[in-house]
């Protein structure tokens, strides 16, 4: 009898730990009117994003995933690539492919990360959000916010590995501007997750297919191997893969004064950011519209 009543007791502290965490932030939010609108608007995005974090620091099989898979799948990809590839290409195939894990992380750490969203709405947590006297897009900004930094701290471990390992050809200036271009590809996977969690019900259904829209970008957004010389129709799917114009910009910015620049990069860099900032500023207000929208229909 004991054996079964430990498990019940330990769920049970364990979810009235959660409502307790839940009651709190939902405190914090709801004392908004008594700030000036600004105050109000930042204090949520700063409590939201704070949530983010602490459940990514708390869950510590996810924590030991998050820093282990990146390393694992760098030293997987040392041999195989350079060696078979390496001399073909003309350049290191390793560092083109740090740059190109540095810009899927990011990307898609942030959009996995707004998919929460759709774990609260089964636990009723979003309506209550929605009904605090906060901008809606301040709310997803915060969740956004809150994911950008665990992506951003996997990202400052892949490029210490590529900087110490695979001769990452960063300058110090390059590396400077890392960090702002490294900040808009989170963003750019934040808003791309929120048009995606707009058109799901449940976070089974987004589960199913995350994968169909995320894998098929590895290859056609060159983020492992070269994509320039492609047939005609990979070209055009290529050229319509939003992580293809991230990793590029991140490209730009790592090999900018390289002699392989001009072998590595698609597109320059003001037209991968433009492309990057037009589908980002898209993604969010369509999808926050949507989703408000369809939390208001429940």
């Amino acid at each position: 009898m004991s054996a079964i009543t430990q498990p019940s007791s330990a769920l049970s502290t364990r979810s009235a730990a959660e409502g307790k965490r839940h009651d709190e932030l939902l405190r914090l939010i709801m004392e908004a009117p008594t700030q000036r609108p600004l105050n109000a608007t930042w204090n949520a995005i700063v409590t939201i994003a704070a949530r983010e974090v602490t459940r990514f620091l708390r869950d510590r099989i996810q924590l030991v995933f998050a820093l282990v898979m990146p390393i694992l799948l760098i030293l997987g990809l040392d041999g195989p690539l350079q060696s078979n590839f390496g001399k073909a290409a003309g350049y290191n195939l390793m560092s083109f492919a740090v740059t190109g894990m540095l810009a899927i992380t990011l990307y898609q750490y942030t959009m996995s990360g707004i998919l929460s969203l759709l774990e609260d709405r089964e636990n009723d947590f979003t309506q209550e959000l929605l009904i605090a006297p906060i901008s809606r897009y301040a709310l997803i900004f915060g969740k956004i916010v809150g994911a950008s930094v665990v992506a951003l701290l996997q990202g400052v471990l892949i490029t210490l590995l590529g900087i110490l390992f695979f001769h990452f050809p960063v300058s110090l200036p390059g590396l400077l501007l890392l960090g702002p271009v490294a900040l808009l590809i989170c963003f750019s996977g934040g808003a791309f997750g929120v048009l995606l969690i707009s058109l799901f019900s449940s976070q089974r259904s987004a589960n199913q297919i995350f994968p169909l829209l995320l894998f098929p970008q590895f290859f056609l957004g060159g983020v492992f191997i070269p994509i320039r010389n492609l047939p005609w129709y990979l070209d055009l799917l290529s050229k319509i893969t939003p992580l293809r114009y991230a990793a590029d910009l991140l490209r730009n910015v790592v090999y900018s004064g390289q002699p392989e620049y001009n072998q590595i990069v698609l597109e320059g860099p003001l037209v991968n950011l433009v492309v990057v900032c037009a589908l980002t500023l898209l993604c969010l207000v369509v999808g926050t519209i949507l989703f408000v929208r369809s939390e208001r229909e429940r």
